[in-house]
Parts: structure tokens; C-alpha cells; sequence
């Protein structure tokens, strides 16, 4: 029996050992595919979001800029035209 017992123990770090190996590899294909992930990322030149934010905010407040410009140029050329 303390034979069995010894076989079982011996399994089981066995075991263990082969579970925490696992689970090392586990971390370093994912620390791999993270940075290649990261790199492709970067090489693709891709706008963070928060730069296409302002952005958009920026031409929303231009546009609205341009058509209020365009409703003061039509009422100059409506006054020059009853002049």
C-alpha cells in the first residue's frame, strides 16, 4: 500500500509540475500574440479614438460655422440688392 501511495504522490506532482508548465506557456503565447498584435496595430497607422473624437467635434463646429457665414453673406447680398 505505501508503494501505491508513493506511485500516486509522485503522479500527482508530476502532474502539478506539467500544470504549471502549462500554464507558463499559456502566458508566454499570449505575451506574443499581445505584442504582435501591438506591432500590426502600429504598423497599420490607425487614428486613436479619442484624436477622431476632437476631430469630428472640430468639422461639426466648422460646419456649423460655414453655414452661418453663408446665411450672413445671403442677408449682405439681399441688403445690396434693395440699395
Amino acid at each position: 500500500m505505501n508503494q501505491n501511495n508513493r506511485i500516486f504522490d509522485g503522479l500527482g506532482r508530476v502532474m502539478n509540475e506539467a500544470a504549471g508548465v502549462a500554464d507558463g506557456v499559456r502566458r508566454e503565447v499570449e505575451t506574443v500574440v499581445k505584442s504582435q498584435a501591438h506591432r500590426i496595430v502600429a504598423d497599420m497607422d490607425l487614428v486613436k479614438r479619442e484624436d477622431f473624437d476632437a476631430l469630428r467635434e472640430l468639422v461639426q463646429v466648422q460646419g456649423e460655422e460655414i453655414d452661418a457665414l453663408r446665411k450672413e453673406i445671403a442677408a449682405l447680398k439681399g441688403a445690396a440688392d434693395t440699395i
